[in-house]
């Protein structure tokens, strides 16, 4: 039985946020809350309300503010000698770096915030540390080093009752299912996911459980009912402002059009997505929908070596961020185009 949905980087005085409170309100209660604790010299209360300030702000797309609070909270943690708080401000440190795409550092971060949070006691810390962990090993298409990993932190927040961490592992396992053709697998555990997250109130791990829900019954050709839920996922986003969650949920719906042949509405959903990738500096967003728009401006008649051009450009931008399985797309991608092996145009 799992009970209501609980946001435990909401720490301290802060503790009470709702899981489903918008971000601007959470920046805004958690800068009004450092200050208070700076100047009251309380320095735990400060690492708490940093890091809320950087989830905050890392979720908006405004990275260096981010970037600044997680340090800020991890030295106020430091201060008292506070393990957990410790461990929190380097899990948000990691997280941000795997949103910025620098998942070498992301991996050394949520390492180093997994041990922390083992030697100060904090069961709840580590299991994000490591979940950030298995995260970033999945989006690189490391399935196979990090399946076992997943499953297990899913064993552990089942046992726990934790709704809302149960929820990110199917969701996590359910893509690796996903993208590896096992469509019935993954579709169940996408709907469990949102089942769990309806009855837990959590509005965010429903909307991502609803873009998975989608993209495989998008991938079944049920197009309509795909778009349908990408809607409801959307106002979510909208109303949470949940900037990355619906950068990534215009992106699928770039991805639902092109499956159906809808070229012109997918290329001009790509778009979209790839301007707010950019504002927030997401460079695997960017690059994912980058890839959609030039596919979708391929199908609408776009000259063969400028397409063969970017693909090039793409293999080495996502070869560079070490997204394996992301790479594997773009080869793909020159397979369904009737483009030559990688390197060709440059070549030419």
């Amino acid at each position: 039985m799992y009970g209501k949905a609980f946001a435990p980087e909401y720490r301290g005085s802060l503790g009470d946020l709702s899981v489903n409170a918008s971000l601007e309100e959470v920046l805004a209660k958690a800068t009004e809350q450092l200050r208070r604790a700076e100047r009251g010299g309380s320095d735990l209360e400060s690492a708490h309300a940093g890091l809320a300030v950087a989830e905050a702000s890392r979720r908006l797309g405004r990275v260096a503010e981010a970037e600044r609070a997680w340090k800020g909270s991890y030295r106020a943690a430091r201060r008292v000698g506070d393990l957990g708080a410790m461990a929190w401000a380097v899990w948000s440190g990691g997280t941000l770096s795997r949103q910025r795409g620098d998942l070498a550092l992301a991996r050394r971060w949520l390492a180093t915030a997994a041990e922390l949070a083992e030697r100060g006691g904090d069961i709840v810390a580590r299991g994000y540390s490591l979940a950030g962990l298995a995260e970033t090993g999945r989006i690189q298409g490391d399935y196979q080093a990090v399946g076992e990993l997943h499953e297990k932190l899913l064993a552990e927040a089942r046992k726990r009752g934790e709704a809302r961490h149960t929820v990110w592992a199917l969701e996590g396992i359910a893509q690796m299912h996903r993208n590896t053709g096992s469509y019935d697998t993954a579709l169940a555990m996408f709907e469990e996911a949102a089942g769990i997250a309806g009855r837990a109130d959590d509005a965010r791990g429903r909307a991502w459980a609803l873009r998975g829900i989608a993209d495989v019954r998008s991938a079944r050709g049920e197009t309509e009912p795909a778009l349908a839920l990408l809607s409801e996922a959307e106002a979510t986003c909208r109303e949470m402002r949940l900037v990355s969650a619906l950068a990534y949920n215009h992106k699928m719906r770039g991805n639902v059009y092109f499956r159906a042949g809808r070229y012109a509405e997918a290329r001009d959903a790509y778009a979209g997505a790839l301007e707010e990738f950019l504002a927030m500096a997401e460079p695997r967003g960017a690059a994912l929908a980058r890839l959609g728009l030039v596919k979708s401006r391929a199908r609408l008649g776009r000259a063969p070596e400028e397409t063969a051009a970017d693909l090039d450009e793409l293999h080495r931008t996502l070869g560079g961020i070490g997204l394996l399985h992301a790479r594997d797309m773009v080869d793909k991608a020159r397979a369904e185009l009737g483009l030559a092996p990688v390197g060709a145009a440059a070549a030419r």
